[in-house]
This record gives C-alpha cells, sequence and structure tokens, in this order.
C-alpha cells in the first residue's frame, strides 16, 4: 500500500521548496512507517535545498522529527507500533569497524530504508539524512527511531535529532567537559546555544558566549551562559583569556564553522585545553595555523558528528532530564509553523531572527 500525504520538497538547486503530494510505500525487512508529530528546520534543511550536500534532487526535506510508529516491517523488534520515537541519522550497523571496536557513535555504515518515497508522478524522492520528515509519514529503516518516554512534547523531543543533540553532545560527549572546567562557544545559533546548556548541564564554570548577535547572546544568558562576549567590539581571543584568570578555557566549542573563528578557538584555549569544531565548513574553506603552535600548545583539536551521539543511549536520558526539569529544551522552540510554512522559516533563521522553527503536523 502507498500512503499519499503532504510533503515539502526542494525540487532544485537554489528553487524555493513547494508543497507536494507524494506517496509513502509501506515499510519492508527493517523499516518503519511513521507518523511525523514535529519536525524543527535545521540548517542542513537549507543546505540540501542549494545544493550543498550533493545534486540528487529532488530532495524530501526535514529530519529533526519525533513521532508515532504507525507500522513496521518484518525482522523489526527496536520499535513497535504506537511507540513515541525521536528520529535519528544514526541508526549503527553493529557491523563496521568502529561498532566491532565497541565505539557506534563513530559507525561507518548508518542504516536507511531502502523503499523509495516518491513524487506524485513516480519521480523517486532523496530524503534529508535518510530521514525526510517534512511530511504527514515517512519511511525509515527501524534503527532510525529510539523510543522516548512519550510524556515529552513532539516538538521538543525531535530537536535532539540533530542541532539540539549536535551542540549538547560537542560538550558532553566530544569534549567530556565536566564540572569544574571553564567553556567556551563560539557561535550561538541553535547548536552553539545547545552547547551552552551541555557546558552548564556538565557542571562548567565559567560558560562564556561568544557570537555578533546580541539576540543569540541573550538566549545563551537564558540558557545559563555566565558571561558573554560581542564580538564585534572585542578581542575574543583576550577576552575569553580575561575570564579565565588568563590562560584560556578548557573547552574551547567553535560553532560557526570558519577558517577565523576556528583561529579564534585554537588561542582561546589553555594549554593541553580541547577544542571542538561542531559548526560544518563549506568545501573551499582553508585553515592555516603555524605547525609549531599546534605542537607547542599541546592538548586536543577534535571535530564532533552529531555529537558523537549514539541515539539509543543519549537520547532517553536527555528526554529524561528535561521530563524532571534539568534540560530546557523548549528554550530552543522560538515559533511553530503549519508545514507549507517551512520556505519562510528558512528566511528567519537565516536572519538569525530564531533559535528553531517547529513544525507541527
Amino acid at each position: 500500500m502507498v500512503h499519499e500525504v503532504q510533503a515539502i520538497v526542494a525540487p532544485g538547486r537554489g528553487e524555493p521548496v513547494r508543497l507536494e503530494t507524494i506517496g509513502v510505500p509501506d515499510p519492508g525487512p527493517g523499516e518503519a512507517l511513521v507518523a511525523v508529530r514535529a519536525c524543527g528546520v535545521c540548517h542542513t534543511d537549507l543546505h540540501y535545498r542549494e545544493g550543498g550536500i550533493n545534486d540528487e534532487f529532488p530532495f524530501l526535506l526535514g529530519h529533526e522529527a519525533a513521532g508515532v510508529v504507525e507500522a513496521v516491517g518484518p525482522g523489526v523488534t527496536e520499535v513497535a507500533p504506537g511507540d513515541f520515537v525521536i528520529l535519528n541519522w544514526r541508526a549503527v550497523c553493529g557491523r563496521c569497524r568502529a561498532c566491532a571496536r565497541g565505539r557506534p557513535w563513530y559507525c561507518f555504515d548508518s542504516r536507511n530504508a531502502t523503499g523509495r518515497m516518491t513524487l506524485a508522478d513516480g519521480t523517486p524522492l532523496t530524503p534529508a539524512l535518510g530521514i525526510g520528515a517534512f511530511a504527514a509519514k515517512t519511511l525509515v529503516a527501524a534503527g532510525q527511531c529510539t523510543k522516548v518516554d512519550s510524556r515529552a512534547p513532539a516538538a521538543v523531543a525531535g530537536l535532539l535529532g540533530c542541532g539540539v543533540m549536535a551542540g549538547l553532545g560537542a560538550v558532553l560527549n566530544t569534549a567530556g567537559a565536566s564540572r569544574g572546567d571553564s567553556v567556551a562557544v563560539i557561535g550561538c545559533g541553535g547548536v552553539g546555544n545547545a552547547a551552552v546548556a551541555g557546558a552548564v548541564l556538565a557542571g562548567a564554570a565559567p560558560v562564556i558566549a561568544v557570537d555578533v548577535d546580541p539576540r543569540k547572546l541573550e538566549w545563551a544568558r537564558r540558557l545559563g551562559a555566565t558571561d558573554v562576549i560581542d564580538a564585534r567590539d572585542a578581542d575574543v581571543v583576550e577576552a575569553i583569556k580575561d575570564l579565565t584568570g588568563g590562560f584560556g578555557a578548557d573547552v574551547v566549542v567553535e560553532a560557526v564553522g570558519r577558517p577565523e573563528t576556528y583561529r579564534q578557538a585554537f588561542y582561546a584555549r589553555d594549554l593541553a585545553g580541547t577544542v571542538v569544531l561542531v559548526g560544518v565548513p563549506t568545501p573551499e574553506m582553508r585553515l592555516e595555523l603555524p605547525l609549531l603552535d599546534v605542537f607547542g600548545r599541546g592538548g586536543a583539536l577534535k571535530s564532533s558528528w552529531y555529537g558523537d551521539c549514539l541515539p539509543s543511549r543519549d537520547f532517553p536520558m536527555l528526554i529524561d532530564l528535561y521530563l524532571r526539569g534539568r534540560l530546557d529544551l523548549d528554550a530552543f522552540v522560538s515559533e511553530t509553523i503549519e508545514l507549507s510554512a517551512v520556505e519562510e522559516a528558512f528566511g528567519r533563521m537565516t536572519r538569525g531572527e530564531v533559535l528553531r522553527s517547529v513544525v507541527l503536523l
């Protein structure tokens, strides 16, 4: 059976997205059909629309989502119809070299559904990050569904599917920040402010937020930043050092993805400190640093993919913290919108007017 539903499709490079009727097949072996309840509007969706990921148009956009499993295919044991789930793009294979070494958060062969969702004329769609959740229903690999407590609103639960998890995980998982560490976050959009929240959760102090937008710095304060630096009129490196006894921060998270902000992060950390790159650069960007400085400053230079998360481990734990009032996921939801308003939401996101717009279905 093919389910006809409304969905947001990117038809071609740089073209405005369109609301289309698509066909979603019943799940095959190892797959799940999910009724989407909410999906965040993420920068990655815009990258897909602009052709910044690949050229496999048309794309079915949306990936930061939560919903309810409607049906499962043969052999599925992870989830069952009726389960409230967060969708993820790291459905670990259990067999690749990372999984075999006990590091499934680095899985190099993540699972996706093999069944194809299509336009009404039969044209196959490429689902964003193997999910495609700007749709009333979507087809995913069962391992892309992580069951969580259904008391959590879908609008906040879905945010763990990408941006918020990326920021939280950059601090908690990749950097391994702990009580008493000083943490600085450069770039305070959705991912950066999630890193601020992660630093607070870890017990770090001080927690320093850096941006050029006063609105984003105010969001960071609300999420627990002890200090903020407006990079428009401050030397970021010296300002971070001033707030950390002249030494620099133990952990600096670079959530912009640009060479100039990465250099700030590199020189703003303490000796033997850690830099975590979670901002996504574009292909043409190049970084130049004196090799002697890389050697002489020691420490670690890391990249964080999806916050180095393991969804089966991290999503239920973070939802539990939310339900106990220890993690303010509600603060990330700037607005809720209808499916037809995604294109306008891209504009507000690009202008830095929102942390997250969330589509409710």
